[in-house]
């Protein structure tokens, strides 16, 4: 057997082997399984560091709010109120957390992901 011969069996075992319609296709939704994957990741990272920057201004304003209502005890109820709207943002912020996550991962498990 030549060497040619030997070159175009390997190229045609190659060809039966790795490009078949099955295999490309099943090869295809898997690549794109593993891109929506990681955009749902990124999502969740970006909805992490929106809870962790809101969680630190809430947590400013709380500490200011805190401190103005030792210095001003007559405002004490105008305080609270900041206080209590520092804390409804991060419980809104945990909520859109919480949504993102749980939207993301029903997103990732109704994506086909080639193994069907």
């Amino acid at each position: 057997m030549s060497n040619l011969s030997t070159i175009n069996e390997a190229v045609k075992s190659a060809h039966d082997n790795n490009l078949t319609p099955s295999v490309v296709k099943t090869e295809g939704a898997g690549k794109a399984y593993q891109a929506v994957s990681q955009s749902m990741a990124i999502a969740v990272q970006d909805v992490t560091d929106y809870l962790r920057n809101i969680s630190m201004l809430a947590s400013t304003a709380v500490a200011v709010a805190t401190e103005m209502m030792v210095a001003n005890p007559e405002k004490v109820d105008q305080y609270s109120k900041v206080i209590e709207q520092a804390q409804s943002t991060i419980n809104t912020a945990a909520s859109s957390f919480e949504d993102v996550g749980l939207k993301a991962g029903n997103v990732l498990n109704k994506f086909p992901s080639g193994d069907q």
